[in-house]
């Protein structure tokens, strides 16, 4: 009998361990909010706010707002900053599915967006499904989050960003939205997924004006009618002109897919958008993205004459089954700007150009000078054109270890400031490329499979040493 009462006694003590356990301390600095809340609450864990609203009023800095599972009709704007050491934060709680939905939202003019910030510094948002925004109004925007005018030291994680649209023709909208119109810094996307939108003329992720310093990784982008990540200069944003350009950034380890603009009402039956866009940015790099079935892989230049994309570094990215072409650099014609200064390197660009547009794997158009195009493995499409350079504003474009894939029974074509070879010699003599460009089979470990890693027996590998 004590042997079993002893027992009984230890599961007891185990029990009320577990429960214990399970009732976290009630925090300080934290506020509570619930479909099944009341605004006239306490905020607290037992006693949580209704609505988001009464949230953001009354999270000032070192908060952690913490959002139960549930769907919330309403917006968030963001109401107060935080500091580096109390941060604000909008997360939901234990990875709980919380929704924002805007399916309640009126059409209006102007710029509309579930989630806002706007001037504030140190605000994470975490963990939340933002969707279902809506509109035919032509001049409004509509957007999934929005961070605008000098906010800084921003964290946007983990969330779900879908089913943001307009279906106005010339309308306009986000799935993530930056506009630094006053000068912003430490900007930071990280772990999202931003899916199934319908954007008029805009981008599915975007970085525009003045931010300086900024990291865009680990995100899922696809299934959009215009450009998947886009960062922006000289378009106006900024009031500071001088500094209206995104720089000093990282687009790193984004996974980007079906992102096309064709049937866009804004472009017809055009393939114009890119997987990854740089825009007139300076000082990025776009490394260790896979990008596919998009109209052009990576694009790096600017729209505006006399602008430039500059020192861009393009490194470690595996591009492939685009439509229009892998990577592109140049303006689209003599009226843009250019790509100066900047490197495409250990990249694999395999059969894009998959529409037969003669955008080949490398797209090299107008106003290109001192680039570094080296140590990247190509393979071409059915079109065979591994190079598509129309433009005879070429300048000081160096061609250095490059391996071009070679396949018994086809022909590749280059086209050099206009001119066409089928002869891998001749193109290197006409390009000035270097004699360590190789014509060759790389050796995949399985193309089929989208294996792109290198058989030891490679003759590539030597190339793509440092």
């Amino acid at each position: 009998m004590k042997k079993i009462l002893i027992i009984l006694l230890a599961a007891a003590a185990i029990l009320i361990f577990f429960v214990l356990l399970d009732r976290e301390p009630e925090n300080k600095n934290a506020i509570y909010v619930s479909v099944n809340g009341n605004d006239q609450n306490e905020g607290t864990k037992s006693k949580p706010f209704r609505t988001l609203a009464k949230a953001a009023s009354e999270a000032t800095a070192g908060t952690t707002v913490y959002i139960r599972k549930g769907t919330y009709n309403e917006k968030l704007i963001v109401q107060h900053s935080g500091t580096k050491s109390k941060p604000i934060i909008f997360s939901s709680y234990k990875k709980e599915k919380v929704v924002l939905s805007g399916k309640n939202v009126e059409d209006i003019e102007g710029n509309t967006a579930l989630v806002t910030i706007k001037n504030k510094n140190y605000i994470t948002i975490n963990g939340i499904t933002i969707q279902d925004v809506k509109t035919d109004v032509a001049d409004e925007t509509v957007m999934g989050i929005f961070v605008t005018g000098n906010s800084s030291h921003i964290i946007l994680e983990n969330n779900h960003v879908r089913r943001i649209e307009t279906q106005a023709k010339g309308g306009n909208g986000h799935g993530i939205a930056i506009y630094g119109t006053g000068p912003m810094k430490d900007i930071n996307i990280l772990h999202n997924t931003v899916e199934d939108l319908k954007l008029g003329s805009s981008e599915t992720i975007v970085l525009n004006g003045n931010i300086d310093g900024f990291k865009v990784e680990n995100n899922l982008v696809r299934r959009s009618d215009n450009i998947g990540i886009d960062l922006i200069g000289y378009e106006g944003i900024s009031t500071d002109k001088n500094a209206d350009y995104v720089r000093n950034g990282v687009v790193k380890n984004n996974k980007v897919y079906e992102i096309s603009s064709y049937g866009n009402p804004a472009y017809g039956e055009d393939y114009a958008a890119g997987g990854i866009y740089i825009d007139g940015g300076k000082n990025i790099t776009i490394e260790g993205n896979t990008i596919y079935k998009c109209d052009i892989g990576i694009e790096a230049t600017s729209e505006h004459a006399g602008k430039y994309a500059d020192q861009i570094t393009i490194n470690s990215n595996i591009v492939y089954h685009n439509f229009y072409t892998g990577i592109s650099i140049g303006g689209y014609d003599e009226k843009r700007g250019g790509t100066v200064n900047s490197t495409i390197s250990h990249n694999i660009i395999y059969r894009n150009d998959t529409k037969g547009l003669d955008g080949g794997q490398l797209l090299i158009q107008h106003d290109t000078k001192n680039n570094v195009i080296e140590k990247n493995i190509l393979t071409a499409g059915s079109s065979r054109l591994f190079i598509a350079n129309y433009f005879p504003t070429n300048e000081e474009n160096r061609l250095q270890k490059n391996i071009f894939h070679k396949e018994k029974g086809k022909t590749g074509i280059w086209v050099w400031k206009e001119e066409e070879y089928t002869s891998f010699s001749d193109f290197i003599v006409a390009s000035n490329g270097d004699t360590q460009s190789i014509y060759v089979n790389p050796k995949f470990k399985n193309e089929k499979k989208y294996d792109f890693r290198l058989k030891k027996n490679s003759p590539a590998i030597k190339n793509m040493e440092d």
